[in-house]
């Protein structure tokens, strides 16, 4: 990844150093707070949003947020522009660089985001590829943080499912915050084991990182239980497949008492009640779960100030 990314873009959260993080994560929650106090912190600024996977909550929360900091966001689908017809997007960064202030993407393919970044000279932000989903991974630290409080050092979290981009992003977030992860998938449906090894080896704050593929001992005395749907956006496909194979690992009231005593339960959304989750356990701890989608826009603000603002 060209250097200038590490400094002005956020495309995954080992690009920051931890205490950049905590300073964001301390910056969402004073937004959270008092958010009139930041209503022109962005003001005169506009956001380019290229959309190529369909969104609710990324969409809504950026949109929502720029309008809330005084600033603009302007929503591009590849269906409606020239991205959608084959424009590089090398080409692309250069073009938007002269118009907008910053670039929010949201695609399959990772390398499409580190392009952007390499060719733009705005920060460009990573809203969702298939193998990271870094917003939401800091949104859901962010929400424990505000249930459990600032220690992470005795953290225990187990994610149930897919080893899929939100798993792989709880990889990073595990190994920079240093807690202990339990990832729990079936077989040949583990995270992406050369991201494993690298964040491994890099590893600087003393998190710990354990691959199974039983749930209910990834889920012993852990303090968050957390997952995520078995077919994600462009694997629809596979969808009765992954529900045979995944059946079983799901957050249900067995997990739940395995869990410790009052663990916090988290989902990304949406939600298939009765696969990932159960429908009494997802409604048990729905206000949780809608607090998490809600803290999307606090923690993306804030990454918004701290790249665009002055």
């Amino acid at each position: 990844m060209p250097e200038n990314s590490k400094m002005k873009d956020f495309l995954d959260l080992t690009q920051w150093s931890r205490s950049r993080l905590e300073d964001l994560l301390d910056l969402a929650a004073e937004l959270k707070r008092n958010p009139a106090k930041f209503s022109q912190a962005l003001a005169g600024k506009s956001l380019a949003m290229i959309f190529k996977k369909s969104s609710t909550r990324t969409r809504v929360s950026f949109e929502v947020g720029m309008f809330q900091l005084g600033g603009q966001a302007i929503f591009m689908s590849s269906t409606h522009t020239q991205v959608g017809r084959g424009e590089p997007l090398e080409d692309t960064a250069r073009v938007l660089s002269r118009y907008v202030d910053g670039i929010m993407i949201r695609t399959y393919e990772h390398s499409e985001v580190e392009i952007l970044a390499q060719y733009a000279t705005v920060p460009v932000i990573n809203g969702l590829t298939d193998f990271l989903h870094p917003c939401q991974v800091l949104t859901d630290i962010f929400t424990i943080r505000e249930r459990l409080g600032e220690s992470f050092s005795a953290l225990k979290v187990a994610y149930i499912g897919d080893g899929n981009n939100m798993a792989n992003s709880w990889i990073n977030a595990a190994l920079q915050f240093g807690f202990d992860l339990r990832i729990a998938a079936p077989a040949g449906y583990e995270p992406d084991a050369i991201l494993l090894e690298r964040v491994r080896q890099q590893a600087t704050g003393g998190g710990r990182v354990t691959v199974i593929d039983d749930p209910l001992t990834a889920a012993q005395g852990a303090q968050v239980l957390n997952t995520d749907v078995w077919a994600s956006m462009g694997q629809e496909e596979e969808a009765e497949v992954r529900r045979q194979i995944f059946a079983g690992f799901q957050i249900n009231e067995e997990l739940l008492q395995a869990a410790a005593p009052g663990a916090l339960v988290l989902h990304c959304l949406p939600a298939h009640r009765g696969e990932e989750i159960t429908a009494e356990t997802f409604e048990q701890h729905q206000e949780l779960i809608f607090t998490q989608a809600e803290n999307r826009l606090h923690v993306q603000k804030a990454l918004l100030v701290t790249l665009l603002g002055d």
